[in-house]
């Protein structure tokens, strides 16, 4: 399978050693390959849509003990349901309200350890107990929010904040005009 992406495409997962995918291993996407692996499939690509949904494909498979992961998009002065991978999620969080809203307000990375202790949570799925949110912002414009939730108590940490900032970074850069 590693042979059959062409030059603007990542595959994930592949296989090894010319086997079929029924007896080949699978070698999965890990923490470390995250970034470059983001990186690789934004620069081949400039619409907005398809990056986020890569990217909350990325997320959801590489990063372990999550169980949602993706992106509100800012529409008409509220936050509305992007691409994501997980359970059926909220379709429209306003300025302000929960985590989402908060950190589309404030434009700023907020790491939650505890949901149920954040005022006015948002609680899209009952198993999430912690969450992190990176605004996604053009020319300090908001563009949506990159959204990752966990059913782990305190489950992100400073690596986390960092490696998620970074991918949104590489987001943002190819986001145009």
């Amino acid at each position: 399978m590693t042979d059959q992406c062409n030059g603007s495409m990542v595959c994930v997962p592949f296989y090894d050693s010319g086997e079929s995918s029924v007896s080949a291993p699978i070698h999965r996407l890990t923490v470390e390959d995250l970034l470059p692996t983001v990186e690789s499939v934004v620069s081949a690509e400039t619409d907005m849509i398809a990056n986020m949904a890569n990217i909350a494909a990325l997320l959801f498979e590489a990063l372990p003990d999550i169980n949602w992961a993706g992106f509100y998009l800012w529409k008409e002065d509220q936050l509305v349901l992007g691409p994501f991978q997980g359970r059926l999620a909220c379709t429209r969080i306003p300025l302000g309200k929960g985590v989402c809203g908060t950190v589309a307000q404030q434009k700023t990375t907020l790491v939650v350890p505890d949901v149920h202790a954040f005022p006015g949570h948002i609680a899209c799925d009952a198993a999430s107990a912690s969450e992190i949110v990176i605004p996604v912002l053009k020319n300090s414009a908001l563009v949506g929010v990159l959204d990752i939730d966990s059913p782990i108590k305190d489950r992100f940490q400073d690596a986390d904040r960092i490696l998620l900032e970074k991918i949104v970074s590489a987001l943002e850069k190819t986001l145009t005009a």
